[in-house]
């Protein structure tokens, strides 16, 4: 937010209660626009005569907090609406383009970014390899630089409103109910190097940290298979596996942060990620290459030199009987581990996502032959285990709506919305007080890392 647009936004508290003489609205004014900001943006009210039923204020209560959110940039008047019974009903939108909010993931060996506006939609993404061994200096200025060029590409004008990032392993939860962590010292293993504080501070803008698994599950729920689904498991079989759970339409992060490690799962003894994981496919198709058990992944191998998940899957798909048993092998393995969890959970979905549920269709096969024939007849009858078709941009649309849904949190939304922008919120101003004082003392010599806090 500009200089112009602080001062429009004091003139527009000024406006909540007429006649009060005080430059802020009381906790009821702010409580109502709140409450209309969040019918608008949700689309649970368009007109009027819906904010009027939906948030029983009066009349006077609507039009005054209506003008004031306009004056702040909020939300705008539309089109005129069907007319029943009088006069046409103006429609009434939320302005998604009056902030950015900016998404990252980090992976093992890649790296993506995104764009969004306030509703979290993608405007744009970027993906590329990454090398974490080189330490997080070079992280943090690709990743700037990569945002910089995201804005000037898109031609974005507007503030950056906060920033989502998708961290390669479990996030931990703070201990207190304060938004963001008293210390956000980011990945392990960089020598405590304040990452999420650098990033923040590079940025201007609040940083929300999930772990990757975790945004993959918030983009299928709110832009994948999952649109309309309230209770889902999504699982990322990869290098590593993990699982994501949404119930009754909300993240399950569990007490510190970690649900959803179903890798360490034990099969047969074996962990899964020891059968399912990527690496472990990979190289059993590399031994079953050497020692001639697959002729397909045997030329794979004269051509190129390696042999992938990816050839593996191709191999299932042109009938290599080693390959086929390779993945019915797997996903027998991936079921095992979810039916226990459907039996707890009742998901009404199930979405496979990474890059070992895109070889085809035998792993699916397998995984859904395993939970329906261990889950319970009432977990499975109305069931569905799909495969995700979002590919690497589940993680970037999550990282985004993680970020939408904390900025209009309604106990957030109160502590910013008289002043037109989160960044003015008083909880983000000293996150990043917070934050320039932990980028003064990072360490010199950072080492790759593991997981972070936030």
């Amino acid at each position: 937010m500009n200089r112009g647009d602080r001062a429009n936004g004091a003139d527009a508290a000024r406006a909540v209660e007429p006649g009060s003489g005080r430059g802020r609205p009381g906790a009821a004014a702010q409580t109502s626009l709140t409450t209309l900001l969040n019918l608008v943006r949700t689309g649970a009210a368009t007109t009027r005569q819906e904010l009027e039923r939906q948030s029983e204020l009066g009349r006077a209560v609507v039009t005054d907090r209506l003008a004031t959110l306009i004056r702040l940039g909020l939300v705008e008047e539309g089109e005129l609406g069907q007319a029943i019974g009088g006069r046409a009903p103006r429609h009434v939108r939320f302005r998604t383009g009056a902030g950015t909010i900016l998404a990252a993931t980090i992976g093992h060996s890649s790296l993506a970014v995104g764009i969004s506006d306030l509703s979290g939609r993608l405007l744009a993404e970027h993906h590329e390899a990454v090398d974490l061994a080189a330490g997080p200096d070079p992280v943090i200025e690709r990743l700037s630089s990569l945002f910089t060029w995201m804005r000037e590409e898109h031609g974005t004008e507007t503030g950056v409103w906060g920033v989502g990032l998708a961290a390669p392993g479990p996030v931990h939860k703070p201990d207190d109910d304060r938004l963001f962590a008293p210390v956000l010292s980011a990945f392990q293993n960089w020598d405590g190097f304040p990452f999420v504080e650098a990033l923040a501070q590079r940025t201007g803008a609040p940083v929300w940290v999930r772990s990757g698994v975790q945004t993959m599950t918030m983009g299928e729920f709110r832009s994948g298979s999952g649109i309309g689904v309230e209770d889902m498991i999504f699982v990322k079989l990869g290098r590593s596996i993990g699982a994501g759970v949404i119930s009754e339409g909300r993240l399950h992060r569990g007490a510190q942060g970690a649900a959803g490690l179903i890798g360490y799962t034990a099969i047969d003894g074996e962990s899964l990620e020891g059968i399912a994981g990527s690496e472990a496919i990979a190289r059993e198709a590399r031994q079953a290459a050497e020692s001639g058990r697959s002729p397909y992944l045997a030329g794979v191998l004269a051509r190129s030199g390696e042999v992938t998940v990816t050839d593996a899957g191709h191999g299932a798909q042109l009938g290599d009987g080693f390959c086929i048993e390779l993945l019915a092998r797997a996903g027998r393995a991936v079921g095992e581990a979810l039916a226990p969890l459907a039996n707890l959970l009742n998901p009404s979905l199930i979405v496979l996502g990474g890059s070992v549920a895109q070889t085809g269709d035998i792993l699916l096969a397998a995984v859904r032959e395993a939970v329906y024939r261990q889950s319970h007849p009432l977990v499975t009858r109305d069931l569905r285990i799909v495969r995700s078709q979002m590919s690497g941009s589940a993680g970037l649309v999550g990282a985004a709506q993680v970020v939408v849904e904390a900025l209009f949190e309604p106990k957030f939304l109160q502590g910013w919305i008289a002043l037109g922008s989160p960044r003015e919120h008083p909880e983000t101003r000293d996150f990043l007080t917070r934050a320039a004082e932990a980028v003064k003392r990072q360490p010199q010599r950072p080492r790759p890392p593991g997981q972070v806090v936030a």
